[in-house]
């Protein structure tokens, strides 16, 4: 990881949605992703690392368990309360369930080349330099 960059965390995503969400933030933003598959694992890597933002998926995908567990969870530990969590889902209940448990707004895969994912990666995470805005 390069020094100052940004560190976002992409949780429980498949390697197809993984690929996109890594290719989306590190060609709009300088930063690194890194990623698990659990709930729990994220909650570890959270307590070691100092992420930006946690991108988390609606169902995570290796065992089907709820991605706004991790928002709730994250929300209940002093040490994470602040730490921003996105949850990734095309379904307007399951957003509105992740903003009620603490988490902040979030986009649909079916978002992915429209405007809404970068603009809400960027209250988070710093612009690639030189890089004009398409």
């Amino acid at each position: 990881m390069a020094a100052g960059r940004a560190k976002v965390l992409d949780v429980g995503q498949c390697n197809p949605d993984h690929a996109m969400l890594k290719a989306l933030v590190q060609r709009y933003f300088e930063a690194d992703v890194d990623r698990v598959m659990f709930v729990e694992e994220a909650l570890q890597a959270m307590r070691g690392q100092r992420y930006h933002l946690v991108m988390v998926n609606r169902l995570i995908f290796e065992d089907g368990s709820d991605g706004t567990e991790l928002i709730r969870r994250a929300r209940q530990t002093s040490e994470l309360a602040d730490v921003p969590i996105m949850l990734i889902s095309n379904h307007a209940e399951a957003q509105q369930r992740a903003l009620a448990a603490g988490g902040v707004e979030g986009f649909g895969k079916d978002d992915l080349r429209k405007d809404l994912p970068r603009t809400r990666l960027s209250a988070y995470l710093p612009a690639r330099s030189g890089r004009a805005d398409e």
